[in-house]
């Protein structure tokens, strides 16, 4: 589940690349409080305030994501991540040609970029998204993700082949398949240049169709023991996937729900 990467270092456009992630809910606060206990999130102003940065470390190049309000039509916190596309108009028509639906029409972020928010036609939500300073480069992919960071996002949906079917010419992901056994099917989701984004699984229904964004950390089973503390529930106990990593999925007080992971090196 560790992401394949490039050496390319160049700052640009990296379609299919999740790049960021926001924690919407009403009680930000709160949500705030649980991440700095269990993850040792800081948080920072941006925009005169208006706007909440995730950092993952101390400095402000470490920011990661942001807490934003609930969109309308929404009653449950919830993460939504960002996936750099190189044209979000014609990826948001796209995305009505092939059934899913536009949340939030196509529109500028001053100084930041061009993004839309979409549906999928299962029903789980992303926002395309077109950095204006082009995307920050991969990772070397000799070690394992820093932790405290984002490094995969991952689909849960009732319907893996017309969700690979819409994603693919959306964004333009191309896949592979895993057979795990009693698990059934994992798509792996890959960049076309081969780089590993994220997967789908018809597993973790009970939230509905969503992604899930997983977080790299030193120790699953210390994190959910925070989180138990901190007042989130544990949908998934700390669990080996072999040759994967250990991992955990944790609800915050808020109702987000986030999976945590120890991914082993890349061989």
């Amino acid at each position: 589940m560790t992401p394949e990467v490039s050496h390319d270092t160049e700052r640009r456009t990296r379609p299919g690349k999740f790049v960021w992630f926001e924690h919407a809910s009403n009680d930000k606060k709160k949500a705030q409080a649980f991440y700095a206990e269990v993850l040792g999130w800081k948080v920072m102003p941006w925009a005169e305030g208006a706007y909440e940065m995730i950092l993952a470390g101390d400095a402000p190049d470490s920011m990661i994501g942001g807490y934003t309000p609930l969109p309308a039509g929404h009653a449950r916190a919830h993460w939504i991540s960002y996936v750099s596309v190189e044209d979000v108009d014609a990826a948001t028509r796209a995305a009505t040609a092939k059934g899913g639906k536009v949340l939030e029409p196509p529109h500028e972020i001053p100084n930041v970029g061009r993004t839309a928010r979409i549906a999928d036609p299962q029903g789980a939500e992303l926002y395309l998204f077109r950095n204006a300073s082009g995307d920050p480069p991969d990772s070397s992919g000799k070690e394992a993700p820093p932790a405290r960071t984002f490094f995969w996002n991952e689909l849960h949906t009732s319907d893996p082949a017309a969700s690979l079917a819409f994603y693919e010419a959306v964004i333009g992901f191309q896949h592979k398949t895993m057979n795990m056994g009693p698990g059934g099917d994992y798509h792996v989701l890959e960049s076309k240049d081969g780089t590993g984004r994220g997967g789908v699984t018809t597993h973790g229904q009970e939230a509905g169709p969503h992604w899930l964004p997983y977080v790299a950390v030193d120790d699953p089973d210390a994190t959910v023991a925070r989180a138990k503390r901190n007042g989130g529930k544990v949908h998934v106990e700390a669990t080996d996937i072999p040759g994967v990593g250990r991992f955990a999925v944790i609800e915050d007080p808020t109702g987000g729900f986030l999976a945590v992971m120890k991914a082993m090196p890349p061989k």
